[in-house]
């Protein structure tokens, strides 16, 4: 259900009630059917909206934890020592 980078598939109308149809080339393209939960999120700069599949998140989140510790362990090889040395549990 993901988009490749760049691809225009419709433009939306806003409804009285905060609604929007998504344009049936979206819907066949990322495969999304009727009563498919769907999440979305407002960019880090607020100017933009992202749709995800709920299911979709979920597989990506639980593939990400299970190599958690070889993510964790590429950053804080990437990080300065002395940056590691003060922040030991990444937070």
């Amino acid at each position: 259900m993901f988009l490749k980078r760049g691809k225009f598939l419709g433009s939306v109308t806003v409804g009285e009630r905060g609604q929007i149809v998504i344009p049936v080339s979206a819907r066949e393209s990322l495969d999304i059917k009727a009563g498919d939960k769907l999440l979305v999120f407002q960019s880090h700069r607020g100017k933009a909206l992202t749709i995800i599949g709920a299911e979709d998140l979920a597989e990506f989140v639980a593939r990400a934890m299970e190599h958690l510790s070889e993510f964790e362990r590429a950053v804080t090889d990437e990080l300065p020592k002395d940056e590691v040395a003060e922040n030991p549990e990444g937070s």
